[in-house]
């Protein structure tokens, strides 16, 4: 029996299968707003048959913004257009979540660009070190956000924790300087992430799920590495996480050695240490791929990426080599290849 064709349950929630579509810019918006290209972008994968999607790195700012062309929640004005995404795609038991971000000196949008220390990322621009009240600003933006999201309908929050983002900033001893409270030993490197949890589960409903996307490499002999990601969610989850997203990198520039698969490691070793759920993937491409990961990491969901790009009706059109026979959308069966 395939475990990526079976349904999960996670907090009185089920996913109909185990398969991810992970979160993927699209630079195609304008003023943070999401528009028709984004409701075919992911309709066409909720209609290909992914169990879970989560919406792109959305903005809790205007300057957390990675581009000015990506999505944002911090205005009223950009729930109707998500909130339109999000009726749309569950209408194919797709469960739909939103990453919410704030890329920190990795910003290259207009204006000051703040981080938790005055450290470039390469060439851009040397960021503003920020202020107890930069950082509360942050926090609460993240709160408001997410009762945005709560009332777009979205099933669940990513928190972007990862990729050398602002909250992986404060995470790295590479680009986290501070000599305060949010800075010097990971317990306090990890306050930041803390009290962004704790204003989301303030706010976000009980019986929704709360998700942490987590970079456990930074590939660097002085960042941070799985042992230490381990402790940091260790230090965050009472506070309300209910699911981990592992990948991994940058914080820096490094060139990683990245085959298929290349980060499931990393999953298996955050969930035995955490005893939480785990997604993980990494250049993951089919459905046999998925499936073997799954297996053998003893992962609970598995991300995929750039295929789903390339092919958005993968988890249909690859059903049929694992015995699984799915229930196609009524307007596309003719095309249905049946299980041998």
């Amino acid at each position: 029996m395939s475990k990526l064709y079976s349904a999960y349950q996670l907090k009185g929630q089920t996913i109909k299968n185990r398969l991810v579509m992970a979160p993927m810019c699209m630079y195609s918006a304008a003023q943070g707003l999401a528009n028709d290209w984004h409701l075919a972008h992911y309709l066409s994968r909720a209609v290909g048959g992914v169990g879970t999607i989560v919406v792109e790195a959305t903005g809790v700012l205007p300057e957390g913004r990675i581009t000015e062309q990506d999505l944002g929640l911090w205005d009223d004005s950009q729930i109707a257009p998500l909130k339109r995404i999000v009726d749309e795609v569950k209408r194919y038991n797709c469960f739909i979540g939103i990453q919410l971000n704030h890329a920190g000196r990795k910003s290259q949008t207009q204006g000051k660009i703040f981080a938790p220390s005055s450290i470039a990322f390469e060439t851009m621009p040397t960021p503003i070190e920020m202020t107890k009240e930069d950082i509360q600003k942050v926090i609460e933006s993240f709160q408001q956000a997410a009762l945005r999201a709560d009332r777009a309908g979205f099933d669940f929050i990513q928190i972007h924790g990862a990729h050398g983002y602002l909250i992986n900033q404060f995470l790295s001893p590479l680009t986290n300087k501070r000599n305060d409270k949010y800075g010097g030993t990971l317990t306090n490197r990890t306050r930041f992430l803390r009290e962004i949890i704790q204003a989301i589960t303030s706010v976000w409903p009980k019986e929704k799920i709360l998700s942490l996307r987590v970079s456990a490499e930074e590939y660097h002999p002085d960042g941070n590495h799985v042992e230490e990601i381990c402790e940091v969610i260790n230090l965050s989850k009472d506070f309300g996480i209910d699911m981990i997203d592992v990948s991994s990198g940058g914080v820096v520039n490094v060139k990683i050695n990245a085959f298929p698969g290349y980060q499931l490691p990393f999953a298996q070793k955050v969930k035995e240490k955490t005893a939480l759920p785990v997604t993980g993937g990494g250049l993951i491409c089919t459905a046999s791929e998925a499936e073997k990961a799954l297996s053998d990491f003893g992962l609970d969901l598995i991300f995929m990426g750039r295929e789903l790009l390339r092919n958005p009706f993968l988890p249909l059109n690859q059903a049929s080599p694992l015995g699984v026979d799915l229930e196609w959308p009524y307007q596309y069966k003719r095309a249905k290849i049946v299980p041998k």
